[in-house]
């Protein structure tokens, strides 16, 4: 229990974090006329990291502090970092992706779901941002410039949170098969060894 009441202080400090670097610090500074996504990328590495619920719970604090430092629609963001926290999540529960780039592959699509939903939401919702090739030129270089940082975030938020992750069943198995460990494919017979032979009669 101790180790879940950790992770969530743990999260809850991360995401005020990320979102204070990224409006004071983040968003003052131009790439090719786009600022990165600090914001984003947090949140797709703790559900890589933590799982769909965590990622989930990521998603929504994020975004509510997001929307309530930028003074917009409440819940705008909070419902698409929800998404992109709680997907992130799945894919690690259902493929446990182990490549180093899967961070990286990853963070892109976050970035590129979290500018298109964005634009997508603010259309549905009336407010006046044209959809226009400017704007679509601006999110592909956002991706692009998150997909720069991206293995750097998601190892910082890594080293942030591995000692109070709670430790996946089925890679502590995986660990105990690479080192000597009982594979489930034997059998009981190999386990208590071989089976003496009656003699003949």
């Amino acid at each position: 229990m101790n180790r879940y009441l950790h992770l969530t202080v743990r999260l809850l400090a991360l995401a005020f974090a990320t979102v204070v670097i990224q409006e004071v610090a983040l968003s003052q500074i131009s790439i090719f006329g786009v600022s990165a996504d600090l914001t984003s990328l947090v949140v797709m590495s703790v559900g890589l990291l933590a799982g769909s619920v965590a990622g989930a719970i990521m998603g929504f604090g994020t975004g509510l502090l997001v929307d309530l430092v930028l003074v917009q629609t409440l819940g705008v963001t909070s419902l698409l970092f929800i998404a992109i926290g709680y997907w992130s999540g799945r894919l690690r529960e259902l493929r446990d992706p182990a490549h180093a780039l899967v961070p990286l592959a990853l963070g892109a699509a976050a970035t590129a779901f979290a500018g298109l939903g964005m634009a997508l939401m603010q259309f549905l919702l009336g407010v006046e941002s044209p959809v226009s090739v400017l704007l679509l030129q601006q999110i592909i270089i956002t991706v692009l410039v998150n997909s720069l940082i991206a293995l750097p975030v998601y190892a910082l938020v890594r080293r942030i949170l591995s000692p109070v992750l709670p430790e996946d069943p089925r890679r502590r198995r995986r660990r105990a098969y690479t080192t000597g460990g009982l594979s489930p494919l034997q059998s009981p017979s190999h386990r208590l060894g071989p089976i003496p032979r009656s003699s003949p009669r």
